[in-house]
């Protein structure tokens, strides 16, 4: 039996709700070494919310340490792997067992629906720790060919500990991206969530230990990047950082690592993704795919669609089924409402840098058809409404930028030869899509366009079977998949000689 929600329901269990905001490190939870927190403003009303720890330097320290000591003992990565395996699938378990309160911690300190929190997030994290934790005891090492008198034994053995940086737009998801691969390959991690997005993370944490994951294995510093994230990819005792973010921070998460123990480094940075129609493309369903592609999240969303590139001939038809799509069935609302389908920007600075993105838009020539600008400023929380600029071109701000707001970018072409063109025609690599009835030009189209997903007649299709990524700026590593445990070891050749 489906359980109703209203938003009575969801305010009642806010009224009961006391958020951990202290790191949790070797199992324990520990206020800042310096004493210091920062204060959370809620993006749904501008309100003040949780109290967090403001971690440091020594916080990191505090955190690698207990890392590294859990590595060593083996206490995990010894572990039998179907002991391993058994601990995960039950993590998985508790996730869905407090999906209710780990929806609106997300909800809290985000401001995306609350629905959306529950039926998506949620539920994808709990996927995605199961799915790793039913692969431990599936991972194989081989034997490579040797003559009669030699055996070489090829063994992936993990890196040790793990830095995982991860943003505020999917909290919950993209943990998992990083925790369930990097623990099914045997190593420790200390995660430092963006600074937004702390509160579901230190209750995963409990979560895991509550699930028998051994303290010190999995660990979380709170705190701003320069003072706590910075420090992690500095460490000299961190194999490997996995990082999810701007493509600007990401650079410098390079230079750390090149400046300290040159640590591996797995990036998945920002996108400017392409999403083409052509005349004879299904226009209705291209309409929802763009709609959704771009406004789900409130736009915040890295490989969201923000790029159409559309035939001249149908410019005008299918921003209107658009615009017919995003008010029947978009709405935007406030996010402890269950029938809200986005809510909140992450922050009032970033809803600033929407709207002065969307200003920048008109002044340098773009037409706005609809929507793109602040709405329910009564509630005192930071919502853009859904909206479509036409006539762009790709060299205006609108078409070269990562906007990170729910804002279209629609862009008219003549050729197929154009549309390929204006396609690549960005730093970024992260993702793409075409519509065409044509299946030759489908498959060319999909080949040619430079992203690590391209989409046919669909768009943000996906399950974890399939390996999440960009090409150029927009990163390199991969997160979902069996692929993504392979950066989270080394490949290790054992050789015996006989006689």
């Amino acid at each position: 039996m489906t359980k109703e929600y209203t938003r009575a329901y969801w305010e009642s269990l806010l009224a009961e709700l006391t958020p951990e905001g202290r790191h949790f490190i070797d199992g324990v939870h520990r206020a800042a070494a310096s004493g210091a927190t920062f204060t959370r403003i809620r993006p749904m009303d501008g309100k003040p919310g949780a109290k967090l720890a403001r971690g440091d330097a020594t916080d990191v320290d505090n955190a690698v340490a207990a890392a590294r000591s859990a590595f060593d003992s083996g206490v995990w990565r010894k572990k039998e792997p179907l002991e391993k395996k058994k601990i995960m699938l039950k993590w998985a378990d508790l996730i869905r067992q407090h999906g209710e309160e780990l929806a609106l911690l997300e909800t809290l300190d985000v401001g995306k629906p609350i629905m959306a929190s529950l039926n998506v997030d949620v539920r994808l994290a709990a996927d995605g720790i199961q799915y790793y934790g039913e692969m431990i005891d599936k991972l194989y090492d081989e034997i490579a060919p040797t003559g009669p008198s030699a055996r070489a034994l090829v063994r992936k053995v993990p890196l040790g500990v793990i830095g995982a940086i991860t943003p505020w737009n999917y909290p919950l998801i993209i943990d998992a991206w990083k925790l369930g691969p990097a623990l099914a390959a045997g190593n420790s991690v200390v995660l430092k969530p963006a600074e937004q997005s702390s509160l579901s993370a230190i209750r995963l944490a409990e979560l895991a230990l509550e699930a028998g994951l051994p303290a010190g294995v999995f660990n979380v510093v709170t705190g701003y990047g320069e003072e706590a994230g910075k420090p992690l990819a500095l460490h000299m005792d961190v194999d490997m950082i996995a990082f999810t973010g701007s493509t600007e921070v990401g650079k410098l998460i390079m230079g750390y690592a090149a400046q300290s123990n040159v640590k591996r480094v797995a990036l998945e940075l920002g996108g400017k993704s392409p999403l083409v129609v052509f005349e004879d493309g299904d226009l209705d369903a291209a309409a929802s795919a763009v709609a959704w592609g771009c406004f789900y999240n409130s736009g915040e969303t890295c490989h969201a669609s923000t790029r159409l590139i559309v035939q001249r001939s149908i410019q005008e038809t299918l921003i209107e089924k658009i615009e017919a799509v995003t008010r029947r069935e978009i709405t935007l609302g406030h996010p402890l409402d269950p029938s809200a389908q986005i809510g909140a920007l992450i922050e009032e600075d970033h809803m600033n840098k929407v709207l002065s993105m969307i200003g920048t838009g008109e002044k340098e020539g773009g037409r706005r058809a609809f929507g793109a600008e602040r709405v329910m400023g009564e509630t005192g929380g930071h919502y853009v409404s859904p909206g479509v600029f036409i006539d762009v071109t790709n060299d205006m701000t609108l078409a070269r930028q990562e906007i990170f707001g729910p804002v279209l970018a629609a862009i008219p072409f003549d050729t197929e030869e154009e549309a390929l063109r204006i396609a690549n025609d960005t730093i970024y690599g992260l993702a793409g899509a075409v519509f065409t009835r044509d299946m030759d030009r489908a498959h060319r189209f999909s080949e040619a366009i430079h992203a690590g997903t391209v989409w046919i007649n669909t768009y943000d299709m996906s399950n974890f079977a399939t390996p999440f990524g960009g090409f150029k700026q927009s990163g390199f590593g991969r997160d979902r998949s069996v692929h993504a445990i392979d950066k989270y070891c080394d490949y290790k050749t054992i050789w015996q000689q006989f006689g």
